[in-house]
């Protein structure tokens, strides 16, 4: 290790605060992918497009919140000294903490007679306050990222150790949940193989254990992580060890820090926020669905809902230990072609094994170790698109999430849309359908995702503006060489 990543390296108490810092997300995350669209139609017996109708509004909400909350946590200073991330942060938390518990629970005061648009009514605003909350965390925490850590190794660790956690979060609702459902297990056949009403003590336990362990590791994040301001660099920072890695023309030309609409001039702006958006099409939409395509197509019992993502999410902890070394050796851009490779395969095998038995457990080790591949590097290409430009960095996650979201929820409810039956119970066309959904969210989405690589494999990732402005400022340098006390530096 260099000198220069050793002085930037956070020790491991301060790396391990901060990746707990989503811990509380990721763990309603999980639910609301795994289990919102089963618990709406299987559990509570809402229609098909009333399920989709209810994760659109969550994903729309959500990717209209991101934005406005990056551009605000940007420009905002914070609650006093405790600085403008973890204040978002915090405010993100308690919303989360305060609208959770409805969703994942019957409506208050309604029963089997009660209208299902009126029920529709009910869970709306907690789920856009949730989603409020979500985005709130996920921008002020991904911000984070390029203000603690200057080095693209670091990032990438960085985001490894956040995505680890995320990992651990899925493994514990799912390991939960598995545990629920076993107890409920002694009470019959049909009540253990059937999900119904009766499982709405499930999810709602569930979804408590979930906040009271995601409180905890939100406390200890505000705890153990200690906000770096981007505005503090300037002159009494400027000629220390680290000036390399600032803004090198910050003193002298303050244009250079890029402004929201200066990002929406830069193409590769949008050949990552395509890449993002794929990544997280092919993650969330395959979490939302494989429950469907066990209990739908492969006719297991719902004890498989919580065991199939507990195996996918344990190869994704044991892939993201990986990730450093691998993007070192062979680059960010080949390490997350490797994970479309193991997401390509998992697709061919669910298309040409339609009764796979006990080979699901492999598919799942497949796509776990993928989706968490493609996840990891894209965060960290994201990171490495920001540089130092961190004061409006938690507007580009802003925008990221943005489209990840919108297509999101656009996607669930065009599946939603086609979906062959209509009622609670699952028609035979179900079989074929979830089937295919399977298979067209994974390699379908994985084929765009490879395009989109190869763009910035032919044009990779940079700043036009930024390097535009510094070439102009070079030229002005060279007219008054005897002047420029920076000269050294640009070099």
């Amino acid at each position: 290790m260099s000198e220069s990543e050793s002085e930037s390296a956070l020790p491991l108490c301060k790396r391990l605060s901060y990746a707990v810092g989503h811990f509380l997300n990721d763990l309603c995350a999980s639910m609301w992918f795994t289990y919102l669209l089963v618990f709406y139609h299987s559990v509570l017996g809402f229609q098909n497009s009333y399920a989709g109708v209810l994760l659109l509004v969550g994903q729309v909400a959500d990717g209209v919140c991101t934005p406005l909350i990056g551009y605000e946590s940007d420009r905002t200073a914070g609650c006093g000294t405790y600085g403008k991330r973890k204040t978002w942060h915090l405010i993100g938390t308690i919303s989360v903490l305060l609208s959770f518990p409805f969703i994942f629970n019957q409506c208050i005061g309604c029963d089997l007679s009660t209208p299902q648009w009126a029920s529709l009514v009910y869970f709306i605003p907690f789920i856009v306050v949730f989603q409020f909350g979500w985005a709130a965390t996920q921008i002020s925490h991904l911000s984070l990222i390029p203000e603690l850590v200057s080095s693209e190794h670091a990032k990438v660790e960085l985001t490894a150790y956040r995505y680890a956690f995320t990992v651990v979060a899925n493994i514990t609702v799912y390991a939960v949940a598995w545990i629920l459902f076993h107890f409920q297990s002694g009470e019959g056949p049909s009540v253990a193989d059937n999900l119904g009403p009766v499982d709405i003590p499930v999810f709602r336990n569930l979804s408590l254990i979930v906040l009271a362990v995601g409180a905890l590791f939100s406390l200890l994040f505000h705890l153990g992580t200690r906000e770096t301001k981007a505005e503090q660099s300037d002159d009494e920072d400027y000629g220390s060890s680290e000036g390399e890695r600032q803004p090198l023309l910050s003193r002298n030309s303050p244009s250079t820090a890029m402004q929201w609409q200066h990002w929406l001039r830069e193409p590769s702006f949008y050949q990552v926020a395509v890449l993002y958006m794929c990544t997280r099409l092919i993650v969330n939409l395959s979490q939302t669905y494989i429950s469907m395509y066990l209990t739908n197509t492969l006719l297991l019992p719902k004890k498989y809902i919580a065991t199939i993502p507990l195996v996918m999410y344990v190869s994704g902890f044991v892939s993201s230990f990986i990730m450093k070394p691998f993007s070192k050796l062979i680059g960010k851009c080949m390490t997350y072609f490797m994970g479309l490779v193991l997401i390509l395969v998992f697709s061919y095998w669910v298309l040409l094994d339609t009764e796979m038995g006990n080979g699901v457990y492999g598919a799942a080790v497949l796509l776990g170790a993928g989706s968490a591949t493609i996840l990891v590097i894209s965060l960290a290409m994201t990171a490495d698109l920001i540089a130092d430009q961190t004061q409006s960095g938690a507007f580009v996650y802003g925008a990221m999430s943005f489209t990840d979201k919108v297509a999101n929820g656009l996607g669930v409810i065009i599946i939603q849309g086609l979906h062959p039956c209509h009622t609670q119970a699952c028609c035979p066309a179900c079989m074929w359908y979830y089937h295919y959904v399977m298979v067209i969210v994974t390699g379908g989405v994985a084929v765009v995702a490879a395009l989109c690589l190869c763009t910035i494999l032919i044009w990779p990732i940079k700043i036009v503006r930024r390097l535009a402005v510094m070439n102009g400022l070079m030229s002005s340098d060279g007219e008054d060489s005897e002047n420029s006390s920076d000269s050294g530096v640009i070099n």
